[in-house]
């Protein structure tokens, strides 16, 4: 168990918490939430014991083991990868070398021999014969093969230390889990592996993450940061979003009457409790569930940008056609072969590994990047609007927000630019700063209002979540949703897929599965797709 006592953190006159008690149980996932800004990563920083707090503390109950996800990807380059996720686990590690050091001396003493038996019986206390073994299969599951698992970590890619940075979390049981997150750099595969890995772990975990999929699978708590205050409710992500609306709601009405008050809120725990029984944590989460009263929810203070694409005329049926369509970059195949023909209905979302691929063919759509061979051709009643994921060329300019936005519209009045940035939660003052000091989630609402101004019929989105909070996150979700048009995205946000696409794509140099009118629950899930992606990814390894 980790206890937060009257914690309060404070850099120069601003106060980011404020007198914070919380408890945090075994058999418990509780996810940290709260806008960007608001103290999330440093919070974790706090239970880790890696910062310092202005007041207060915390404590873990003795003798527990706490482990926290690295952030560092270089800081462990001179070590093997194996060696590496082993290193997670430090009491272990300390014995570790211990023992190889007594060992190696040449004059090898009474005294020694007695340290390396005392040395040797911690060893075998902390399950160290089995964790070659254990370290080997963690590895395997996150897709560190055994080829890769003997290797230095600077041997490796980004996103493989990213894994090992990660198995070496998971490594050991530890008591106390703390990920800050974890699904970054994850295929769709690794990513329900980590699921059923936190749905069954039995200790206390807690977490950080944008994924609003991943913090409803895990989470049986969440941690809501707010109005300086942070507090713990009882559900996933999906259950404190609707129980805060409900509650704003509810409170706005203030002559509502009480058994009404109550009724909704009852009919509403039903429902979820409903849906939670087909979880895995469905018996201690419908518990926890009939207990809650409304008065444990609070109205969030957080604020949602209003994203809303609007076509300014319908597109036609043919809106894309590509044919034949190849491209290589310094002589690694993307794609070839690749034909596609997109209806004016179609929300078109691009999947698999490789990210690269899927940026490649947005960006030879867009006219960034011509194709090795092949053709594609719009249709003549489209406009488009194209959301790039690295959008750094856009902002190396010197221009404040508002003549920023300006230059991409039609209409140059400053009050109407101002509406648009309004809506992207730009207001006043925050609206005449330097573009060039913009947040990483400022330039994306940015870029969200200029797309907005150009009123196209086709938008292409290549990972537009990226730097977003989780309120961002829905509102784009929103707005994809209702976009009359067509879309053509790729995105690792698992409910972003799931309730915005109606075809599935996954695009690689083997070919590519196409898959119209599915869920993408029900691609995951479908066995004689997981064949064909097998069989597929089976024949680039085989070349």
């Amino acid at each position: 168990m980790i206890s937060v006592n009257n914690v309060s953190l404070q850099f120069g006159k601003r106060v980011l918490f404020d007198d914070v008690n919380l408890t945090f149980s075994p058999g418990n996932c509780y996810g940290i939430i709260g806008a960007n800004g608001s103290g999330k990563s440093t919070f974790l920083k706090i239970l880790a014991g890696d910062l310092e707090t202005t007041k207060g503390g915390v404590s873990v109950t003795p003798g527990q083991r706490l482990s926290v996800l690295k952030q560092d990807q270089f800081a462990f380059d001179e070590f093997t990868v194996l060696m590496t996720v082993i290193m997670g686990h430090k009491e272990l590690y300390k014995v570790m070398k211990a023992k190889d050091e007594i060992y190696a001396k040449p004059d090898f003493s009474d005294a020694d021999g007695l340290r390396a038996s005392e040395l040797e019986a911690q060893f075998a206390e902390m399950n160290g014969w089995n964790a070659d073994a254990e370290a080997a299969k963690l590895l395997s599951d996150l897709g560190i093969g055994g080829d890769l698992q003997q290797q230095q970590m600077k041997q490796l890619e980004g996103s493989q230390k990213v894994r090992v940075l990660l198995a070496q979390a998971l490594f050991g049981n530890p008591d106390i889990l703390i990920l800050d997150e974890p699904t970054n750099s994850l295929d769709i595969d690794t990513c329900v592996w980590l699921e059923e890995f936190l749905i069954n772990f039995e200790n206390t975990a807690i977490v950080v993450s944008h994924d609003r999929h991943f913090l409803d699978k895990v989470c049986t708590h969440v941690c809501d940061i707010d109005f300086g205050k942070i507090r713990i409710y009882s559900g996933n992500y999906s259950f404190w979003i609707e129980a805060s609306q409900l509650a704003m709601r509810q409170r706005s009405e203030s002559n509502k009457k009480i058994e009404e008050k109550r009724k909704e809120l009852q009919e509403f725990i039903a429902r979820f409790s409903a849906n939670a029984s087909k979880a895995k944590q469905a018996t201690s989460r419908k518990k926890i569930l009939e207990k809650l009263t409304l008065d444990e929810i609070r109205p969030s203070s957080r604020k949602y940008p209003f994203i809303n694409f609007k076509p300014e005329r319908e597109a036609g049926n043919d809106v894309l056609h590509v044919e034949n369509l190849a491209k290589a970059l310094d002589g690694q195949l993307m794609f070839k072969d690749f034909s596609l023909h997109v209806n004016k209905n179609d929300k078109i979302a691009f999947v698999g590994p490789n990210d690269l691929a899927k940026t490649t063919f947005f960006q030879i759509l867009a006219g960034e990047l011509k194709a090795d061979s092949g053709s594609f051709k719009w249709g003549v009643s489209t406009s488009q609007a194209y959301y790039p994921k690295d959008n750094t060329k856009y902002f190396d300019v010197d221009l404040d927000i508002v003549d920023w936005l300006r230059q991409y519209s039609v209409e140059k009045d400053e009050n109407f630019v101002r509406g648009f940035l309004g809506r992207m939660l730009f207001t006043g003052e925050e609206s005449l700063k330097s573009v060039r000091v913009l947040s990483g989630g400022e330039k994306v609402r940015c870029m969200f209002a200029r797309m907005m101004l150009t009123n196209a019929n086709v938008l292409i989105f290549d990972e537009p979540t990226n730097h977003l909070d989780l309120e961002a996150i829905t509102a784009l979700n929103r707005g994809m949703e209702s976009f009359p048009g067509a879309i053509l995205f790729s995105s690792h946000d698992h409910q972003l897929i799931q309730t915005a696409a109606n075809r599935i794509i996954e695009l690689t140099p083997a070919g590519c599965i196409d898959k119209i009118g599915m869920s993408y629950d029900e691609y995951l899930e479908d066995a004689r797709i997981r064949e064909q992606r097998q069989h597929l990814y089976g024949n680039l390894i085989g070349k």
